[in-house]
């Protein structure tokens, strides 16, 4: 997959292309239906199909770095993207120029003169330009005058616990932060997943029988303390683990949330790789234990019934 930032005149190997334009944090199922619909409409053009997306996030740009939880950072929505088949994606920075572009300016400069799109495909409740003065039916209309082709999707819903509801960013925003990793699956279409580099920590688990792979999460992420059944993707292979985000209570109860994962059947350095922590399911709240002995007994209790988890 190409993946450009900032391209100034249509990127080699994406002229012509059609894009789903978008934010597309999380990758969600709404968001694989706009992206499912520019594919069809590329095919029928005979064109490439990309995506064009915004860093940082517009509500991180308006608010302030961290001000929303960011369910799939740079590097996650990446990959997310990448695996559904993209020919490229598209990265525009959001700063004071862009912000400042009405709805035509975005559509005369970003669209046709840097992007050359053949077509643009946009969820139904998409707005975009100062002051948020494009929607959708703008963007159809601006597509006659200009000469792209446009196509709007409509709200998808998802039957989570017996409620429709439409599928968006918050939602799964408000599970995770609950811990509810289960939900928020349903309602993105897929497992949550974080990405980082294995960190040194302060080693206790490894004198614990427990050594973990320790890994820090993006500063927006507002996931619920606890512990969670994951599987951990290293160099390619997938195993089943235990997994502890938080701050520790029992042994420091300081410093920025970790995230520490206890990794099944494995022996190795796992230091400085980069890995892939799959949540599957919650198992309990993060607690303070009296002693570093009881720490350990419901730290065996958590292994056995993650790996119960998993096997299901």
């Amino acid at each position: 997959m190409i993946l450009v930032h900032d391209p100034l005149a249509p990127p080699p190997g994406l002229e012509g292309a059609v894009v789903a334009i978008g934010n597309f944090d999380g990758v969600h199922r709404g968001h694989a239906a706009v992206i499912a619909c520019a594919e069809k409409l590329a095919r029928k053009l005979g064109k490439p199909c990309a995506v064009l997306t915004f860093e940082p996030h517009p509500v991180d740009y308006f608010a302030g770095a961290g001000s929303v939880f960011r369910l799939t950072p740079e590097a996650e929505r990446a990959r997310c993207l990448a695996r559904l088949g993209l020919d490229g994606t598209v990265v525009i920075t959001f700063n004071a120029e862009l912000a400042g572009l009405t709805a035509e300016d975005f559509v005369s400069e970003i669209l046709i003169k840097r992007l050359g799109v053949s077509g643009a495909v946009v969820g139904y409740d998409f707005h975009f330009g100062k002051n948020r003065g494009g929607s959708p039916a703008f963007l159809a209309e601006a597509g006659a005058r200009h000469g792209f082709a446009v196509e709007i999707v409509p709200k998808v819903v998802a039957d989570v616990d017996g409620e429709a509801e439409a599928v968006h960013s918050n939602a799964a925003r408000k599970a995770l932060e609950e811990g509810d990793v289960s939900r928020a699956a349903k309602l993105m279409g897929h497992s949550w997943f974080a990405v980082g580099e294995v960190i040194h920590g302060e080693k206790l688990g490894r004198t614990l029988g427990f050594p973990t792979a320790n890994v820090r999460l993006d500063p927006s992420c507002r996931l619920r303390h606890g512990i969670y059944a994951v599987r951990i993707a290293i160099d390619g292979v997938t195993h089943g683990g235990v997994a502890c985000f938080g701050r520790r209570p029992t042994v420091t109860d300081a410093g920025a949330p970790l995230l520490e994962t206890f990794v099944f059947d494995f022996a190795g350095d796992l230091y400085g790789k980069t890995v892939e922590v799959t949540f599957v399911g919650w198992i309990r709240g993060e607690e303070k234990f009296e002693s570093l002995d009881a720490l350990v007994a419901e730290m065996n209790r958590d292994k056995d019934k993650a790996r119960a988890m998993l096997a299901r």
